[in-house]
C-alpha cells in the first residue's frame, strides 16, 4: 500500500506545486483588486482556493497510504502581469504547466506500477483538462474585448458571479 520512495518525492513535489499555483492566483487576483476590477479578482481568489483543495487530495492519499506528505519550499510568485489579458495568460501558463507535473506523475506511477494511484490521477488529468480550457475561454473573450471598457466590465461581472467553497470541503 505504501508508495515507493521515488513516489512519495513526485507526489511531494506535486503538493507544493499545488501550494505554489494558490499562491501563483493569490498573487494574480491582488492585481486584479488594485485595478478595481472585483470580478476577476474573487474569481482568481475562488482558484487559489481550488488549489489548496487540490494539495489537499494529495497529502490525504499520501497520509492514508502511510507515506509522510511534505510540502517543500515555496517562493514568493513573481508575476509580471497588469491587465487582465497578462494576468489570465499568466494563468493559463501555470495551468499548463500543472498539467505537465500530473501528467509526468501519472507516468512515474505507471512506471512503479502503483495502480493504487490511479483513481486520483485519472481524477487530475480531467481536471486539468477542464482547468485549461476555462481559462483559455477567458483569454480568448479578453482578446476579443481588447480596451472596449463596457465589454471588460461585463466580463468582471460574469466572472465575479462564479459559486465559491472552502478550501476543506473538496467540492472544488
Amino acid at each position: 500500500m505504501k508508495l515507493a520512495p521515488s513516489l512519495e518525492t513526485a507526489f511531494n513535489a506535486q503538493i507544493t506545486l499545488e501550494f505554489e499555483a494558490s499562491m501563483v492566483y493569490r498573487q494574480l487576483a491582488i492585481e486584479m483588486e488594485i485595478r478595481d476590477l472585483p470580478g476577476m479578482a474573487a474569481w482568481l481568489r475562488h482558484q487559489a482556493d481550488e488549489e489548496i483543495v487540490h494539495a489537499n487530495k494529495f497529502i490525504n492519499h499520501l497520509a492514508d497510504r502511510d507515506n509522510h506528505p511534505a510540502i517543500g519550499q515555496i517562493n514568493a510568485p513573481s508575476v509580471e502581469a497588469t491587465t487582465p489579458l497578462q494576468v489570465f495568460e499568466a494563468a493559463y501558463a501555470h495551468e499548463q504547466k500543472v498539467s505537465q507535473a500530473i501528467r509526468d506523475l501519472y507516468l512515474a506511477a505507471e512506471k512503479e506500477s502503483d495502480l493504487d494511484s490511479r483513481p486520483l490521477l485519472n481524477w487530475f488529468l480531467e481536471e486539468q483538462v477542464e482547468e485549461e480550457a476555462t481559462v483559455s475561454e477567458i483569454v480568448a473573450h479578453l482578446e476579443l474585448i481588447k480596451d472596449d471598457g463596457p465589454g471588460l466590465l461585463r466580463l468582471d461581472e460574469e466572472l465575479g458571479n462564479r459559486p465559491t467553497s472552502t478550501t476543506e470541503t473538496g467540492e472544488a
